[in-house]
C-alpha cells in the first residue's frame, strides 16, 4: 500500500536469498555466512538473516494476541492509559523514609509499589511486624496502586501475614490489589536456606494461600521468581528452565492444590538485560512453556502473568550513568515482549541504595516509553518477526531440556539441594567469565572506553537500621544462587588503582608519526585504562630509541607499551625495546602481535585483558 504513494521498494530487482548468500560470500572472502553467525550462552545460534523459511509467520501459527493459549499476550487491546504496569521496587531500610519516597513516585507517575524487604534492614525495607508495614503504606490507597511484597531473605509468610492484617484494617478490602508473592522454592535457592523443612513450609504456604483466598480473593499469591537464576550468572535457557521446574514443583507440593483456582494468581518474575532481541525472545519462549505445562496438567488456558525486572548483573559502579542505556534497552524487551509488570533498577542501585534521582531515571524510563515511545499501543508487535519467533522456539527447547534435567533430579528442591542445578549454572558463568575477561563480551564503561575521571553518581545518605534479632539457623540448606556483577573483575582493578597513592600509569612508547601509531595506541590506552591505568605519552614524538628511553625517564613510569604499524615494528621495535628495558621498564607490552626480544607480552583483539591487567598491577605493587 505504502509504494503506491512512495514508490521505493519496486524500484528495486526482488532478490533472492541465494543472491543474498553469494554477495556475503564475497564480502567475507569465501570464510562462508557461519563466521558472523552468533552464539548465545546456551550455544543457540543467532543468524545473521531469518526468512519465511525459518517462522511461517503468514499462516499465524501462534494464533492471535488474547487468544487462548494466550502465547501472543493476554489481550489484543492494550489499556490505552497503562498498557504495561509501572512498578517500582523500593529498598531505604528506613520504612518513614520509603513511605516518603512512595508517595512521591506515585504522584510522579508509578502505577504500583513493590516492597524489597529485609528484617534486618540491610538489603530492604526493615519491616518487622504490623507498625512498621503500616508507617511503609500510611497514605497508601491499594485499591488504585497496587502494593507486591519482594522477599529478600525467607519464604515471605511473616511478611504475608502482616499484609492480610494491615489489608482487613482498611476500608475498602475487597477493592485493594494485592501481590503477595509467597515464593518457598525462590527463597530456598536465592539464600540457601528454609527455616522449616520442605513438608513444613508447603503446609505453612498452603494455610496462607487458604486464609488469602478466604480475605483477599482477588490477591495475587504466588510468585515463581528465577531472576536469581539470572543473577548468579545463569543463561537464559537456565533461567525459564528454573521458572518452570520451580512452578510445577510448588504445585505439586502444595496439599490438594487447585491449580486451575491458583493459576490465575501467580505471578512469574525474569530478569531482562541490555540484548532486547534475545530478552524479547525470553518472554515469549516462557508463555509457550508455560501454555504447555497447563496442557498437560489439563488445566484451562489462562494468560501468564509476567513481571520483568531489569538486570542486576549487567550494572556497573564505575561510569554507572551508562546503567541508564542498559535499563531503557532492557525496559524496551519488557514492553515490546508483552510483560505485564515491568520494574526498571535505578542506575546507581549497584554503588549504593538509590535516592530521588535514580528512582526518578527510573520512572520516567517507562512513563517515556509508555507515552512518548508509544510502545504499548499495538498489542503484540513482534509477533511474527522471523528472527523473534524463530529464536523463542529454540530457547523455548533449550529451556525444556533443562526442565527435564530438572525434573530428573527429584525437581526443583531436590535438584538446588544436591546443587546439582547450581553447579550447570556455574558452568556458564565461568564460561561467560572468560568472554568477559577476552572482552567478547565487551562492557560499555568497563573494559571498553572507560573513563577515568568520571563524575560519581549519587546514592541515598547512610542509614543505620535498627538492631534485628538473629535470624534462626535454617533447617534445609542448598548451595545458594549467589549474585554477581560481571563487570566486578574490573571494578576491582579499579578500586586498588583508585587507592593507589597517585595516578598509576603505563608509557605509550609510541613508534613513528600519529599516523602510524594512533590505532594501536588508542588500543592500549583504552586496555589499561580497564584497569584504572592513565597512559602517558612522549610530549613529542621519538625520532630514535635513544629519545624513547629518555621520555620513558621522564615519565615516571615503570611499565611500557609498543605502539606503531607492523612496518615500523620491523624496522625499529627490537631497538626500542631494548633501550625501553636498559631505561628500567619492568615488564615491555606490544600492541599487536609482532614478536620480538625484550618485549614480556602482547595485547590485541582477543587476548586475556584481565590477565594482562593483573600482571600491570603487580608489577606496580597494586595487587593485595
Amino acid at each position: 500500500m505504502a509504494d503506491d504513494i512512495l514508490p521505493l521498494s519496486n524500484a528495486f530487482k526482488d532478490a533472492t536469498e541465494a543472491e543474498w548468500l553469494a554477495a556475503v560470500d564475497k564480502a567475507l572472502k569465501g570464510k562462508g555466512i557461519d563466521t558472523i553467525t552468533r552464539h548465545t550462552a546456551d550455544g543457540l545460534a543467532v543468524k545473521p538473516l531469518y526468512r519465511e523459511s525459518d517462522f511461517p509467520s503468514a499462516t499465524d501459527p501462534l494464533g492471535a494476541p488474547g487468544a487462548a493459549p494466550y502465547l501472543r499476550g493476554p489481550t489484543a487491546a492494550p489499556n490505552r492509559w497503562l498498557p504495561w504496569d509501572i512498578r517500582q521496587a523500593f529498598s531505604h531500610p528506613d520504612p518513614a523514609t520509603t513511605n516518603a519516597e512512595i508517595l512521591r513516585d506515585l504522584e510522579r507517575g508509578v502505577s504500583s509499589v513493590e516492597l524489597t524487604l529485609d528484617p534486618a534492614g540491610t538489603s530492604g525495607v526493615q519491616v518487622t511486624d504490623l507498625a512498621s508495614l503500616t508507617t511503609v503504606l500510611d497514605g497508601v490507597d491499594a485499591a488504585m496502586a497496587p502494593v507486591a511484597l519482594d522477599h529478600t531473605r525467607d519464604a515471605g509468610f511473616d511478611a504475608a501475614e502482616q499484609l492480610i492484617e494491615w489489608a482487613q484494617a482498611q476500608d475498602n478490602t475487597s477493592a485493594l490489589k494485592l501481590d503477595v508473592n509467597l515464593d518457598p522454592l525462590g527463597a530456598l535457592a536465592r539464600t540457601g536456606g528454609l527455616d522449616a523443612s520442605l513438608e513444613e513450609t508447603f503446609e505453612r504456604l498452603a494455610h496462607t494461600l487458604a486464609t488469602l483466598a478466604a480475605h483477599l480473593p482477588a490477591a495475587g499469591r504466588l510468585r515463581i521468581d528465577a531472576r536469581m537464576v539470572h543473577e548468579a550468572g545463569g543463561s537464559d535457557a537456565q533461567e525459564l528452565g528454573a521458572l518452570i521446574a520451580s512452578a510445577v514443583d510448588t504445585l505439586r507440593r502444595l496439599p490438594d492444590a487447585d491449580i486451575a483456582a491458583l493459576a490465575p494468581h501467580i505471578t512469574f518474575s525474569v530478569a531482562l538485560d541490555a540484548n532486547y532481541g534475545l530478552g524479547v525472545a525470553k518472554l515469549r519462549a516462557a508463555r509457550r512453556i508455560w501454555a504447555r505445562c497447563l496442557e498437560v496438567l489439563d488445566v484451562a488456558p489462562v494468560p501468564m502473568r509476567i513481571q520483568a525486572t531489569t538486570s542486576a548483573r549487567m550494572l556497573t559502579r564505575f561510569d554507572a550513568w551508562t546503567n541508564m542505556l542498559r535499563c531503557t534497552t532492557a525496559a524496551f524487551a519488557g514492553a515490546i515482549g508483552g510483560a505485564d509488570i515491568v520494574t526498571v533498577r535505578p542506575f546507581n542501585s549497584a554503588i549504593g541504595v538509590p535516592e530521588e534521582l535514580g528512582r526518578r531515571i527510573a520512572r520516567n524510563t517507562q512513563i517515556i516509553a509508555m507515552e512518548e515511545s508509544q510502545l504499548g499501543r499495538v498489542a503484540d508487535p513482534a509477533g511474527g518477526a522471523w528472527f523473534t519467533e524463530t529464536f523463542a522456539q529454540d530457547l523455548a527447547a533449550a529451556a525444556w531440556e533443562e526442565f527435564q534435567n530438572i525434573e530428573r533430579e527429584g525437581g526443583y528442591a531436590d535438584s538446588l539441594v544436591s546443587g546439582a542445578f547450581q553447579d550447570r549454572v556455574a558452568t556458564i558463568r565461568d564460561a561467560r567469565a572468560k568472554d568477559i575477561a577476552r572482552r567478547k563480551v565487551p562492557i560499555t564503561g568497563i573494559s571498553e572506553f572507560p573513563l577515568l575521571d568520571e563524575i560519581a553518581a549519587p546514592t541515598a545518605d547512610p542509614f543505620q537500621p535498627k538492631p534485628a534479632p538473629p535470624a534462626p539457623a535454617p533447617a534445609l540448606t542448598c548451595p545458594p544462587l549467589a549474585p554477581i556483577h560481571i563487570a566486578a573483575p574490573y571494578e576491582a582493578l579499579r578500586d586498588a588503582a583508585a587507592g593507589a597513592k597517585k595516578q598509576p600509569a603505563i608509557f605509550l612508547a609510541t613508534l613513528g608519526p600519529v599516523a602510524e601509531h594512533s590505532a594501536r595506541a588508542d588500543f592500549a590506552r583504552n586496555l589499561f585504562a580497564a584497569g584504572g591505568l592513565a597512559a602517558k605519552e612522549p610530549p613529542v614524538a621519538p625520532k630514535s630509541a635513544a629519545e624513547l628511553a629518555v621520555a620513558f625517564k621522564a615519565s615516571g613510569c615503570r611499565i611500557a607499551v609498543l605502539c606503531g604499524n607492523d612496518t615500523r615494528y620491523a624496522e625499529e621495535a627490537g631497538a626500542a625495546a631494548a633501550a625501553l628495558k636498559a631505561a628500567g621498564v619492568s615488564h615491555l607490552w606490544l600492541a599487536g602481535k609482532f614478536e620480538t626480544p625484550d618485549v614480556d607480552a602482547n595485547i590485541f583483539m582477543g587476548c586475556d585483558v584481565l590477565h594482562t591487567l593483573k600482571l600491570a598491577h603487580a608489577e606496580l605493587g597494586l595487587l593485595r
